[in-house]
């Protein structure tokens, strides 16, 4: 029995055979770009997961390291107030043992002075006895006819205060003597000053003769030459006696 299909009919049921073939296949196609991209999308929230799991442990470790190093750092500045302290209170000890050493050098230095000081003034105190009393004697052997002595005649005038060692007088001649263990020029001339002021410092007429004298047991510098040259009579004192050292012609100034 032939068949009867006719090709019209046989083209058509091969193009819907074919069609079925390719919808067949888009359909699976489809289903498995669709199971990928669920994959995709499940692979990626894992991963996501994975990311923000290591984030936070890498932040708690952050937190735990920034954590240590402040504490290392607290404990480190702890360690240097601590040494701070240390080192002031031994700054200060060390303070207070040179200032020891140092206020009992001034006090050893203090009474050293005050001991110079007493030894000096004893000294000037047996100077000036032991010349007063020849004073007398050695000025009447150069025709001062003075008769009385007063010694550390003190005083002050219009504020002005004011001492001589040692005076001799007779009523209208008057010799002022300066004493002095060890003379130097600046001596002298200090005493030249006082000398000049003397007349208004003792009340003293405009008649009456001031003369001037400087005793020494040790002379600086040609200071007793300087003196003579000032018309001072020089007096030199020795272990037991005092006498003028000027040329027997001196003639003495007048104050």
């Amino acid at each position: 029995m032939e068949s009867t299909t006719k090709p019209a009919e046989l083209s058509k049921a091969l193009e819907c055979y074919s069609e079925n073939i390719t919808f067949h296949r888009m359909s699976t196609e489809i289903a498995e770009i669709r199971q990928l991209l669920k994959e995709l999308v499940i692979s990626q929230k894992e991963t996501d997961t994975k990311f923000k799991e290591s984030r936070s442990e890498l932040d708690k470790r952050f937190k735990e390291t920034d954590t240590k190093f402040k504490e290392s750092r607290m404990e480190l500045d702890q360690r240097f107030k601590e040494t701070d302290t240390k080192f002031k209170e031994s700054r200060m000890e060390l303070d207070q043992r040179f200032k020891e050493p140092d206020t009992k050098f001034k006090e050893t230095d203090k009474t050293v002075k005050e001991a110079f000081e007493l030894s000096t003034s004893q000294s000037g105190r047996l100077m000036e006895s032991l010349v007063e009393g020849d004073i007398i004697r050695i000025l009447n052997e150069r025709g001062i006819k003075v008769q009385d002595t007063s010694t550390r005649r003190k005083g002050s005038y219009e504020g002005e205060n004011y001492e001589y060692d040692i005076i001799a007088h007779n009523g209208k001649e008057t010799v002022i003597i300066e004493v002095k263990t060890t003379l130097k020029v600046s001596d002298v001339k200090s005493f030249i000053k006082k000398l000049q002021k003397a007349r208004t410092y003792l009340r003293m007429d405009d008649d009456d003769v001031i003369y001037g004298a400087i005793a020494y047991l040790k002379a600086d510098a040609g200071s007793e030459v300087y003196a003579q040259n000032q018309k001072l009579f020089v007096i030199r004192a020795t272990g037991d006696s005092a006498a003028i050292i000027n040329n027997p012609d001196f003639v003495p100034g007048t104050f």
